[in-house]
């Protein structure tokens, strides 16, 4: 398996600002923001996409959620925020690792429906 771009970032060998790091996973934000706030979860395991995740990836799918939550904290969003995924190609993902989008950061005036 070739490494994808977030492969190199949770190796440490891309240069990336974890706003939330651990065993599992990394928070850090997207380098192509899709809103005024958009960060992104990323499994240290790499997973091509969730229709590739097994019933034993439960586990980090949910401490994915749960990281994303405490990141919208931090970030001080918890007012209201999106999680995505994109599956696939025709989905939307770009990069073939999961991970997970956090965006958020507009007014009630400029929210609009993902």
């Amino acid at each position: 398996m070739s490494q994808d771009i977030f492969d190199q970032i949770v190796n440490g060998e891309k240069d990336a600002e974890f706003l939330i790091e651990n065993d599992d996973l990394v928070v850090f934000a997207d380098i192509n923001p899709q809103a005024p706030v958009h960060y992104l979860v990323v499994p240290r395991r790499h997973i091509d996409t969730v229709d590739h995740a097994k019933p034993q990836d439960a586990e980090l799918l949910g401490k994915m959620v749960l990281a994303a939550r405490d990141a919208a904290g931090k970030l001080g969003i918890t007012g209201g925020y999106k999680l995505v995924f994109n599956v696939g190609n025709k989905g939307g993902q770009v990069v073939p690792h999961i991970h997970l989008h956090i965006l958020g950061g507009w007014d009630q005036k400029q929210s609009k429906i993902l």
